[in-house]
């Protein structure tokens, strides 16, 4: 348990922090029971608050909210931001540092989430879960067009060994296959990968059967998996894809995934996840994905569990009281 000091104590009961999504009440009960006053508004946009952010020392959000150098500038008396999820691309990091504010995400709390529905789309892929059920739905029985794949002997490429990237590659070592992984960036990997092996990116695109992409959305990340990509990919290569939907170009995976290229596509995250705000390209884009029987879709739900729900408010308000801790 977190002991305050007296000063710390009178000062976060003059806090007021405002919640935009929904999130577990013990989030809100915890940061009430420090002696926050916590205003939880599902409803609240970017335009609402941009009128109202100055009024408040915490702010938690989720992806519908953008915290760009303009929003930030509007809140002046902003102390944090949390996070719920991993996700960092939603705020200008360096820009809210640059204001003293500090910024938490929760990507411990749904790792384990997008590791376990990696595993099913993989499955729902390989094995033709979705259009089977689909078939036999309308009475269709077709078994030989439906024959599966199995993951045995497989060399499984994970790109991206953050969290989720750990989580995923972690649970396949009692599998009989092969797993490598490319992280630009990361050079210590935690004991649960310790049989993974660490190859260059142009190496997991020649040996993998499968990969799974757990990537960021940066400047540097943004459409990385394109046509020259896919060209330096064994023919019919399977990709999965619980990041972020930028990092892929659609219409080139489209193109692939047409060729045969790529065998199949497993998707959790898109470039829009706003069909309401489809320009006339990205609905014929979209028509063309929708309509390809090697792919499996989901509406960005990969780390969307009840238990992840929990976990993630745990974090979060650990994040929280250990920065108000210490005296800001």
């Amino acid at each position: 348990m977190l002991i305050f000091a007296s000063a710390n104590l009178r000062f976060m009961t003059s806090m007021r922090v405002l919640i935009t999504d929904k999130v577990h009440p013990l989030l809100i009960s915890g940061l009430e029971n420090s002696g926050m006053q916590v205003d939880y508004d599902v409803t609240v946009d970017n335009v609402r608050l941009a009128q109202i952010i100055d009024q408040y020392q915490g702010l938690i959000i989720n992806s519908k909210i953008k915290m760009d150098s303009k929003m930030i500038d509007l809140a002046s008396s902003l102390l944090f931001i949390g996070r719920l999820g991993s996700g960092l691309e939603i705020i200008d990091v360096a820009y809210a540092k640059k204001k003293k504010i500090g910024v938490f995400n929760s990507p411990e709390g749904n790792s384990n989430a997008v590791a376990e529905h990696t595993f099913g789309l993989m499955f729902s892929l390989l094995n033709n879960i979705v259009n089977g059920d689909r078939e036999v739905r309308r009475e269709v029985w077709e078994r030989e067009k439906n024959r599966g794949i199995e993951i045995r002997g497989k060399t499984i490429g994970v790109i991206g060994m953050g969290h989720m990237g750990v989580a995923f590659a972690s649970k396949l070592s009692p599998w009989r296959l092969d797993v490598v992984c490319f992280d630009k960036y990361r050079k210590r990997f935690p004991s649960s990968v310790r049989t993974v092996k660490k190859v260059s990116l142009e190496e997991l695109c020649e040996k993998s059967d499968i990969i799974s992409i757990h990537l960021p959305l940066t400047e540097e990340t943004k459409q990385i998996i394109n046509k020259n990509f896919f060209e330096g990919c064994k023919t019919g290569v399977y990709i999965i894809n619980t990041s972020r939907g930028a990092v892929i170009n659609t219409n080139d995976l489209i193109d692939a995934l047409i060729l045969g290229k790529v065998g199949g596509a497993a998707l959790d995250v898109f470039e829009n996840e706003k069909p309401e705000t489809y320009s006339e390209e990205e609905k014929e884009m979209y028509q063309k994905l929708f309509g390809l029987k090697n792919v499996v879709l989901t509406p960005h739900i990969a780390g969307w569990t009840e238990e992840s729900l929990v976990e993630i408010a745990e974090i979060l308000l650990s994040k929280i009281l250990k920065f108000i801790s210490k005296g800001v």
